[in-house]
């Protein structure tokens, strides 16, 4: 799979290339650098989750594993919406692979987020829908965010998902590992993902019908 071919008349894309070009962590990162990174500036759905997988690193796709499949099924969309990226943005806490630790892979490298995020932001004027995965992302973009102050752990930070909705929604990591987690918490796919859903699907739709007019 090859990233999508975008016009280059996108002023966004000098600085996807400039990241991608990006080797300010190389030296700690086990397998080299390799930011992923998916941004158009038409986008109005933005995903921040926490840093590739292996397998991403390996094929350069965001979410493209076990993980993205359940993302996905979870937002009820394909992979070719979902890998649009006029449509959908995908920007992790760490843009690289950070290796593996004793019980999983590392935390995202801290060095991304504040190098690349909010030069990125500026270039996506037109998101609607950010959602935030895992605790990286919630605690970096929701601490101060409301009154009262965001919960310390990641279960309670989802369980009040309304606090943020709708530009934010804060979401469990969509791994494998979070199967047990998913089956004690029973109401985050009754009440969470019916919304992100349904959200996430009429700014699609909204999006399409703006296009067709023009």
């Amino acid at each position: 799979m090859r990233r999508a071919d975008i016009p280059t008349t996108d002023p966004l894309q000098p600085l996807l290339g400039e990241i991608r070009h990006c080797r300010v962590c190389e030296p700690d990162l086990p397998l080299g650098a390799n930011p992923v990174i998916q941004a158009h500036g038409d986008a109005r759905i933005l995903i921040i989750g926490q840093a590739p997988g292996l397998k991403v690193h390996q094929s350069s796709v965001p979410w493209n594993d076990p993980s993205g499949d359940r993302l996905r099924s979870w937002l009820n969309i394909d992979r070719d919406t979902f890998y649009d990226p006029r449509q959908v943005a995908i920007m992790p806490m760490g843009l690289c692979y950070p290796g593996r630790g004793k019980s999983g892979d590392l935390p995202p490298r801290k060095e991304c987020a504040p190098l690349w995020h909010a030069k990125v932001l500026q270039q996506l004027p037109n998101i609607e829908l950010t959602l935030l995965i895992g605790q990286y992302a919630q605690n970096y973009y929701l601490s101060g965010v409301t009154q009262p102050e965001k919960p310390k752990t990641l279960t309670e930070t989802v369980r009040q998902w309304q606090l943020w909705a709708p530009h934010y929604v804060p979401l469990p990591h969509p791994s494998p590992r979070n199967t047990l987690w998913l089956k004690k918490n029973p109401w985050f796919e009754t009440e969470v993902v019916p919304f992100l859903s349904k959200q996430l699907h009429d700014i699609l739709n909204c999006q399409k019908k703006v296009k067709n007019l023009i």
